[in-house]
């Protein structure tokens, strides 16, 4: 297993040789690591792969007959017991020596994941599924701006990527806020869960500039799991007593949502960046209504298929913009400066 050396904590900086020396500088990512030319291209493909997990989420979701936040509650404790053998085998030295700070970080992304679930899952219950999904999608505008708290200050670029992005998800969505109190409440829970979700990407490229994927994850996710399940007591969500398929589908939805999707996702944040990272999750949406369609059947509407191209095109503008404040080098106005190390950190 590689170690990132950083200068700082355990791991001592290598000394540079005569031929290193020699060697021009090249690019790196803000906060130092390797260079992002060879790394972008990989996380891009693990980032599709990732966005494709996660598109199975809602479908798999709705057709699951649990209550709600037990599903959230499984798909995390199912994911905590599949990463368990990797995580005591290859990462136990790691964990070990992860230290507080580490520990602490990845605690707090795992209680903001929990919040997450913990606030949207209900609210498809309480409002309509195209009010929810567009107001928890605004998860790359919250990260923007709390970036923007931390010193960063995003491009204009990226801004307007960002923007272009979200006006796809709403003219997909049609989001037709509701004045009925429960749906006012419904409304409120899914835009408290973007808002958690991008504290959570934040702190996830922080742990992960020093921190494995594995390692990070799994305790993420076991504080997730455990906060989702004193949720579930407290609220008497049943736990137990599903038929064979619903168990087979919480099991579908642990590989393809929660290994392959927020673990991936927390595996390229490292090289991508925030920004980025949160701005793809919007395809989620048009990635669900694909699934659906050819799943359940239901034929997304003609108003996707232009949704789908400017969500794309918006995306293509954060990226773009990042990869500018990239080349430029560290400086105030990057977008994700000192967010995303593209350091190597054993997967």
């Amino acid at each position: 297993m590689s170690v990132p050396s950083h200068g700082h904590g355990p791991y001592s900086v290598a000394v540079p040789t005569a031929r290193a020396a020699r060697t021009p500088a090249r690019p790196t990512v803000p906060g130092g690591g390797h260079p992002v030319r060879g790394a972008v291209p990989v996380d891009i493909a693990l980032l599709a792969v990732a966005i494709a997990g996660v598109s199975l989420s809602a479908p798999l979701a709705a057709a699951t007959a649990a209550p709600a936040l037990a599903i959230a509650f499984w798909r995390n404790a199912m994911a905590v017991g599949a990463l368990t053998p990797f995580a005591l085998w290859r990462h136990r030295g790691e964990l070990r020596g992860m230290g507080r700070r580490a520990v602490l970080l990845s605690a707090a992304a795992g209680t903001l994941l929990a919040l997450h679930f913990g606030a949207w899952l209900p609210s498809l219950h309480m409002t309509s599924v195209a009010s929810s999904t567009a107001l928890v999608t605004t998860t790359p505008i919250w990260t923007a701006l709390l970036l923007r708290l931390r010193g960063h200050r995003p491009p204009a670029l990226a801004w307007l990527g960002m923007g272009l992005a979200f006006l796809g998800v709403v003219i997909l969505t049609g989001v037709d806020l509701s004045a009925s109190p429960r749906a006012l409440m419904g409304d409120a829970l899914a835009l408290l869960g973007g808002m958690a979700a991008a504290g959570y990407v934040l702190l996830g490229a922080e742990v992960r500039r020093s921190v494995s994927t594995t390692a990070y994850a799994y305790v993420c996710y076991a504080t997730t799991s455990v906060l989702l399940l004193l949720t579930c007591l407290v609220a008497g969500a049943e736990l137990g007593g599903y038929s064979g398929t619903a168990w087979l589908q919480l099991a579908a939805l642990t590989v393809t949502a929660q290994l392959l999707g927020h673990t991936l996702i927390n595996r390229v944040v490292k090289g991508l960046g925030p920004s980025v990272t949160s701005t793809a999750i919007l395809l989620e949406t048009p990635g669900a209504a694909l699934i659906a369609a050819l799943w359940l059947g239901q034929m997304p509407p003609v108003a996707s298929y232009p949704a789908l191209a400017v969500i794309l095109g918006g995306l293509a503008l954060v990226i773009m913009a990042d990869g500018k404040s990239r080349s430029d080098g560290p400086r105030a106005g990057s977008a994700d400066a000192g967010s995303a190390d593209a350091g190597s950190a054993d997967a």
